[in-house]
């Protein structure tokens, strides 16, 4: 799009490297810094709004309209638009059913996710009502930013303790980072466990039920070219996510002695053998 980071485009990345104070402390170096537009991938969006309402953002998030950064996809009205990786509530619905085709006797659900984005106004609500709608109770298990290798590891220790006997590892671009550890971890406490993206898969995790991350940051690409040229957010639909992939491991599922139906391998988009 003829943008290049060092000629006509200057990039700044921010990161815990950059500040070690926290997200909040981050984002307002970040706005103080005073960019053409900045972009924000997970649940650090909503810190932002409270920030600035001027600068121009572009979001990977979940749903912009209930988390009040858009007052509709078509339409967001303010200085957010971007991608949302929300496809409802019934996309958790469909990750459990993904998860009991295989194990049937499934009886109480781990979930893994980062604090922050487990507590804002989408993620955690949406998968404990999906649960409930499958009857399904749920042991919940939350990392913090810069969670360690210990860390990890004792949150996934602690669902085998309270009886869970498969887990949901919740998105953000925390828990992503370190997919492939979680899904080695999992894999050490013989438990199944289904991803947001296929990556950990390969890994050796069981399964995942994801969207195209590279088609989304090329979206991601279109919507900053454009607001470089000189279009308002407000005026820009977010991008909603549509298409999913499922992935099996099916050398994992027999190392935990997991049956998978050939219904469903017939169907998976990715099968690793």
């Amino acid at each position: 799009m003829g943008q290049i980071d060092g000629q006509n485009l200057k990039v700044e990345r921010y990161g815990r490297e950059q500040n070690t104070a926290g997200p909040e402390a981050l984002a307002t170096e970040i706005v103080r810094s005073n960019p053409d537009v900045i972009f924000v991938v997970g649940p650090g969006a909503l810190i932002f709004k409270k920030l600035t309402s001027r600068i121009p953002i572009v979001v990977i998030t979940g749903d912009p309209v209930m988390s009040g950064i858009a007052e509709s996809l078509a339409h967001p009205g303010g200085n957010f638009t971007g991608v949302s990786i929300d496809a409802g509530p019934s996309i958790h619905g469909k990750r459990i059913a993904l998860l009991r085709e295989i194990i049937p006797t499934m009886s109480k659900l781990g979930c893994l996710a980062l604090r922050l984005s487990w507590n804002g106004p989408v993620s955690g609500p949406a998968i404990r009502a999906a649960a409930e709608t499958a009857g399904l109770p749920l042991a919940v298990s939350l990392v913090e930013f810069g969670a360690s290798e210990a860390d990890y590891r004792a949150a996934i220790e602690s669902f085998s303790r309270d009886g869970a006997n498969a887990v949901m590892v919740v998105d953000s671009p925390e828990v992503d980072q370190n997919s492939t550890l979680i899904a080695k971890l999992v894999g050490d406490a013989k438990l199944p466990a289904i991803f947001t993206h296929p990556a950990p898969v390969e890994a050796g995790g069981l399964m995942a039920y994801s969207f195209d991350l590279i088609e989304l940051y090329k979206r991601v690409a279109d919507t900053i070219a454009a607001i470089l040229r000189g279009a308002k957010p407000g005026d820009i639909p977010f991008y909603q996510v549509t298409k999913f992939e499922l992935s099996i491991n099916l050398k994992t599922a027999k190392q935990l002695g997991l049956s998978v139906p050939p219904a469903l391998v017939a169907s998976a988009d990715k099968v690793i053998e």
